[in-house]
């Protein structure tokens, strides 16, 4: 399997530095880069183009959702999944219109790589602790 390059996107460092952790099991998935907020991750994602954002919607001066609007217009092939702690549903079904996958950080250890695998094999994927808006 080739290898595939993430831009994580989240203001919260210590969650970027599990997505790091759990990813040491994983020499094909790497992070080529980081972003702390919204603005800053479409740049990232711009420039380096990666197969794959790990994107949360709560962030500072572009929101996850308006961020991943203009990733689709720069980076249209790169794959969105959102991580997020929001269980709002009306908020899920807005990011699943723009993006491939949620995940519900709270369900994270066991959905992470789940969601992954999902939307690199560009199936959609939704964290069974949303599945009951579906």
């Amino acid at each position: 399997m080739s290898t595939v390059r993430i831009v994580v996107v989240d203001d919260y460092e210590p969650w970027r530095r599990f997505i790091a952790s759990t990813f040491q099991e994983r020499p094909d998935l790497q992070i080529v880069g980081e972003a702390a907020d919204g603005m800053e991750g479409v740049q990232r994602v711009q420039e380096l183009q990666p197969e794959l954002v790990l994107l949360d919607i709560g962030l500072p001066k572009l929101n996850g959702i308006d961020a991943a609007q203009r990733i689709r217009e720069c980076a249209p092939n790169t794959r969105i999944l959102f991580c997020s702690q929001n269980r709002s549903r009306d908020i899920a079904q807005e990011a699943m219109r723009i993006g491939d996958g949620y995940v519900v950080k709270a369900g994270a250890p066991g959905d992470l790589l789940a969601g992954i695998e999902a939307v690199l094999q560009g199936k959609r994927f939704v964290s069974p602790l949303l599945s009951t808006w579906e």
